[in-house]
């Protein structure tokens, strides 16, 4: 690419980033940083009923953890601010004007009342219910004359009323729309507020954006944009955009259907890494089978080329498989330094790092989130206070409750605590009892975690400790 690539992520503040936002925000930066190019983070609170307070701060937060550093934006002052699109009205302003003087833009003074009887006639006879254009006509002295007095208005543009808009969108290939179902698009509200299609056209414009990609919603809205930049006589960008995000049913993914916030499943233990890996994959693939990837890795082989057209699918199971992937590429001293204020937060003080380090190494291939290695570690601090009832009837007999007396005498009195030496006592002691390892093996777990199932049975004793686990085989008597 001859020019320096600059994309943007534009977030309205409006509440917590969603799923949705985080894939737009990825694929953008994905492409500035393989291309060497910048990533610009824009908010667009134009629309200030909607603002809600402190989501800029989160939406910031939220990038940086999972690891979207921006080069230009809120906090990180650059060329072409300021970011926020409420502190750039009077650019806004400046450039309608220009439509006005040119007939590509007009006043409209229609009330609400107006519009809505307007609208309901149209629908009575089945008509689209677009604006009617009752004020396109209007001779521009009559229009000074009236905003120069004061009389409430919009400012619209001028949409042609025949022709079509064609345009090559990188993710589609050629998209044509004819200009006969596109409405005369608000421009500056009332308030004096641009609408987002007017802010989003000048600022892309006026902060040197090369590429925009954003979600498949905004699709309808680029002819309109096609034709601003075509009033304005500005070079275009290039398109892209992206297919929407689909629950299991394909139906439409929504805040409103419950935890689809980045901020949740950050909540909930899932990993920074995971979230990315999975939020690349929601619309995008390498073109084989490989599905666990880096983010260096990411920026190294994305391309908007491979992204397809068809709704991706937003299945939790699968960001559960990426989490529990990264978790396993974890190393033991990175997992203590995640899940040790987890620890805490639960109760478990002045932990031993060493020994919380064993732990999550045992557990680490069997759990799926942070909070998971804190719910399956009880009995790595507590003895147990109960048994599996199921596990209790099918092992804990008369006849084993005296082997396992006699094999936690074996192990006190044995030089060597180690999975090996565990093993070979526990084997040898069946061979002498002429049964097999098994009947020793599943009655030790249950008297040892109170539990049927768990990471490996000698590698959890040696954590444990020689103390812990000839007390607990010795008391298991207590459960029967």
């Amino acid at each position: 690419m001859n020019q320096t690539v600059r994309v943007r992520f534009a977030p309205s503040p409006t509440g917590y980033l969603h799923v949705g936002g985080l894939r737009t925000a990825l694929y953008n930066y994905l492409f500035a940083r393989k291309h060497g190019g910048k990533f610009v983070l824009r908010i667009e609170d134009t629309d200030q009923s909607r603002k809600v307070e402190g989501a800029v701060e989160n939406l910031i937060d939220t990038l940086t953890w999972i690891g979207l550093d921006y080069d230009e934006g809120p906090v990180k002052d650059g060329p072409f601010g300021p970011y926020f699109q409420s502190e750039r009205l009077s650019l806004y302003r400046t450039h309608v004007q220009e439509l006005l003087l040119n007939g590509e833009a007009y006043r409209c003074f229609c009330t609400a009342e107006r519009l809505e009887e307007a609208r309901r006639n149209q629908l009575a006879v089945k008509e689209s219910g677009a604006y009617d254009r009752t004020c396109r006509d209007i001779p521009p002295a009559e229009s000074d004359r009236r905003a120069g007095e004061g009389e409430q208005h919009v400012v619209r543009m001028k949409v042609p009323l025949e022709g079509e808009i064609e345009f090559e969108d990188v993710i589609r290939g050629t998209v044509i729309i004819p200009t006969n179902v596109l409405d005369d698009q608000v421009l500056i509200k009332s308030d004096g507020f641009p609408t987002y299609h007017l802010a989003v056209v000048v600022d892309d414009y006026r902060m040197g954006i090369t590429h925009v990609i954003r979600g498949e919603e905004w699709l309808p809205s680029t002819p309109k944009h096609l034709l601003l930049y075509k009033y304005f006589g500005w070079r275009l960008p290039v398109f892209a955009h992206l297919p929407l995000l689909l629950n299991p049913d394909r139906s439409k993914l929504s805040k409103r259907q419950g935890d689809v916030a980045v901020e949740d499943f950050r909540r909930k233990g899932y990993l920074k890494e995971a979230m990315v890996n999975f939020a690349a994959f929601l619309g995008w693939n390498p073109g084989d089978e490989r599905e666990v990837f880096t983010m260096e890795q990411l920026i190294r082989e994305f391309s908007l080329e491979r992204v397809g057209k068809s709704g991706a699918i937003f299945n939790i199971a699968k960001l559960n498989w990426y989490n529990q992937q990264h978790l396993k590429t974890k190393s033991a001293d990175e997992l203590v330094d995640l899940v040790r204020p987890l620890f805490e937060a639960a109760g478990f003080q002045a932990i031993d790092c060493s020994y919380l380090g064993k732990i999550v190494g045992l557990l680490k291939e069997r759990v799926t989130t942070l909070p998971e290695f804190v719910s399956a570690s009880g009995y790595f601090f507590h003895d147990p206070d109960t048994v599996d009832e199921k596990g209790k009837r099918k092992y804990l007999t008369d006849d084993v409750i005296g082997h396992l007396d006699t094999f936690a005498s074996r192990l006190e009195a044995a030089p060597d605590f180690t999975p090996h030496s565990i093993e070979n006592a526990l084997r040898s002691l069946s061979e002498e009892l002429h049964i097999s390892a098994g009947r020793l093996i599943h009655p030790t777990r249950l008297a040892v975690t109170g539990t049927t199932a768990g990471p490996g049975l000698f590698e959890l004793m040696e954590a444990l400790g020689k103390e812990t686990v000839v007390r607990r085989m010795k008391s298991v008597k207590q459960f029967v």
